[in-house]
């Protein structure tokens, strides 16, 4: 028996050219599968650890410490919003402090100095992230000290700066 009769069948069976179309969609249909299920099935095999991270809203304006502050509109245990879902990170802490700026004197020093109005607020919020991810992320947004973070809750939402991440073990 010959491995290519004379039709140009591979044993008999099927065309050569047709064998190659076939490998060829398989070959793509595995790759769409892989980009659309590996992430997920990595998620779900790798152990989970409580990524923890401290926001600070600088110098935010009084209306703003206010509405946080407005009874019934309490924001810790909150879940955040990416887009128009829930994701897993909560607000475990708000505090306000005093809003720190740097003025120059009348001989020229640079000095700390209490801003009588604006206030920082400080937010924690705990989520979790795969153990040995590269690049943690709460919902679409990564999550590094010294970037911008939007937090957004189902009725709230302001711009802060990551001032620090941790991990637990």
């Amino acid at each position: 028996m010959k491995i290519i009769n004379e039709k140009g069948k591979l044993f008999g069976l099927i065309n050569l050219v047709d064998l190659f179309v076939l490998i060829a969609v398989i070959a793509v249909v595995a790759g769409v599968g892989y980009k659309l299920f590996a992430p997920k099935v990595a998620e779900a095999v790798s152990p989970q650890v409580t990524m923890t991270t401290v926001l600070r809203v600088r110098g935010a304006t009084p209306f703003l410490v206010e509405e946080l502050q407005r009874e019934g509109n309490d924001q810790v245990g909150k879940k955040l919003v990416s887009g128009n879902e829930y994701v897993d990170a909560e607000i475990k802490s708000l505090t306000v402090e005093d809003y720190v700026q740097q003025i120059p004197t009348a001989d020229g020093r640079i000095a700390n100095a209490l801003d009588p109005s604006k206030k920082d607020v400080v937010i924690v919020v705990e989520s979790q992230v795969r153990k040995d991810t590269p690049a943690p992320k709460i919902g679409t947004q990564e999550v590094r000290a010294g970037r911008t973070f939007i937090i957004k809750t189902n009725n709230f939402e302001t711009t802060a700066n990551i001032d620090s991440v941790e991990f637990s073990e």
